[in-house]
């Protein structure tokens, strides 16, 4: 964590291409609302008042972060930050002037050539990190290809094999095997859970943005005849295997790792937009976490540490390398319907981000809940997977359910020897959803799990 596992923060890029290419406003437009919240503040939600107290001790240590975040305020006050809103005024001074896309690539420049990457190059360098501010200017955000496959009528787009996406559709080739609607709840989750593990495997082995991912072709690893190949290890009981189709696995760790304990919570957001015009976005931003990352004083925000999802051993498709991405766990998901955007849908978690969505897409599809009652209906994952963060757990036969499952279920799952482990009632799962039907209706669906989700209209 820290400096030293900052990659290039390429969200803002990211936003400023979406704006530039697929919208309408300039760009003042769009920051005055940030500015606006960052400047006269918003209250603050009770997770985040936790977080802060949780973390006070680490935060104190690093004094952009204890100045903005200590003493720790209580929920429902006003928080600022004007740093934030005297950086995003900035951009904006910088880049008046021109038309609507001059003034977005001036923006862009400012930040990733200018006073930002100044700023962030001469942080890291007293701090003890690698960024520099040459990093920032070799880089530019880019449109590329999705992976997609189709499921029941729907195309379904993901990140291509540099995130965690594909995993999702491996997912999806090898459920498309099976009558899911026909399934009872305890082979429903069984079946799941097994095809699950063997595409993590596939994941572990063989994702990255390194030279060696570099050949993979998902156009196999999607096929009817690959799905059909590892369909067949699915049976009756929870496997203890942990089998990629090919490839290699990184090592195991040999102690004992408690899943999860590397992984920070309450960090990752995200977002589904649908407009009136045919627009759909699904985005899921994450990385600058207040118990990972310092805060730049003079920006107002923090690095990301997605560096850590890199694997130091070599040879992998995942390994640390200059210039390469890493593997992360986020996957925002997209649904063509007729080739027309249908649904976004996604949610934060860590490893459990491609079970989730996936979760919520079967019980739509193939159960035909609506999106509210599809991210409602009780929720489970496995951690039958190598942890993307250190230290690097991995949990053989796991499973966790949240309580509402019946108890029939739990002990037909017991009984095919998965290691169940019960978890509150609302606790696994943050899906959210937006939907655009044929007659231009807009639907969306929120998480009432950790009261942090919400749907909004106008």
């Amino acid at each position: 964590t820290g400096v030293l596992a900052a990659c290039v923060p390429g969200a803002f890029g990211g936003w400023l291409l979406l704006l530039r290419d697929f919208g309408t406003w300039r760009l003042a437009d769009v920051l005055d609302f940030a500015i606006g919240y960052a400047e006269h503040g918003y209250p603050l939600h009770e997770r985040i008042r936790a977080t802060i107290h949780l973390h006070a001790g680490l935060i104190a240590t690093w004094s952009g972060s204890r100045d903005l975040y200590l003493p720790a305020p209580e929920a429902g006050a006003l928080f600022r930050n004007p740093a934030l809103a005297g950086t995003y005024r900035r951009i904006l001074e910088e880049s008046r002037g021109g038309s609507r896309e001059d003034e977005i690539e001036t923006a862009r420049r400012a930040y990733y050539e200018g006073f930002v990457a100044e700023e962030i190059d001469r942080f890291c360098a007293a701090e003890g990190g690698l960024l520099t501010g040459d990093d920032l200017a070799s880089w530019e955000a880019t449109i590329e290809p999705v992976a997609a496959f189709d499921y029941r009528g729907l195309t379904v787009c993901k990140t291509l094999p540099w995130a965690a996406g594909p995993v999702g559709l491996q997912q999806l080739a090898l459920l498309s095997g099976y009558d899911v609607a026909e399934l009872s709840e305890a082979e429903l989750v069984h079946v799941v859970v097994e095809c699950a593990k063997l595409a993590f495997a596939d994941r572990d082995a063989l994702y990255g943005d390194a030279p060696a991912a570099s050949d993979l072709r998902l156009d196999i690893l999607l096929s009817p005849e690959y799905s059909d190949e590892r369909r067949a290890l699915v049976g009756e009981e929870a496997s203890e295997e942990y089998r990629p189709g090919f490839g290699r696995l990184p090592r195991i760790p040999d102690a004992e790792v408690t899943v999860g304990s590397g992984e920070p919570s309450r960090g990752t957001v995200h977002l589904d937009v649908a407009d009136r015009f045919g627009n759909v976005l699904s985005a899921t931003p994450s990385g600058g976490w207040l118990q990972s990352s310092p805060v730049i004083p003079s920006l107002g925000w923090p690095l990301g540490t997605r560096a850590q999802m890199f694997w130091l051993e070599e040879g992998l498709p995942s390994s640390l390398r200059p210039g390469a991405r890493p593997r992360t766990t986020l996957s925002p998901g997209l649904a063509l319907r007729e080739g027309k955007p249908y649904l976004a849908w996604g949610t934060p978690g860590g490893d459990q981000q491609e079970q989730w969505a996936l979760h919520v897409l079967l019980r739509h599809v193939d159960l035909g809940l609506d999106l509210q009652a599809a991210i409602d209906a009780p929720e489970y994952h496995t951690d039958h997977l190598i942890s993307s963060f250190y230290p690097r757990g991995f949990a053989p036969k796991s499973l966790a359910l949240e309580s509402r499952f019946s108890s029939r279920t739990v002990a037909d799952l017991q009984r095919r020897g998965h290691d169940v482990t019960l978890w509150p009632p609302w606790s696994l799962g943050r899906v959210s959803a937006v939907a655009r039907e044929p007659d231009g209706l807009l639907k969306a669906a929120a998480n009432p799990r950790g009261m942090q989700g919400y749907a909004v209209g106008r």
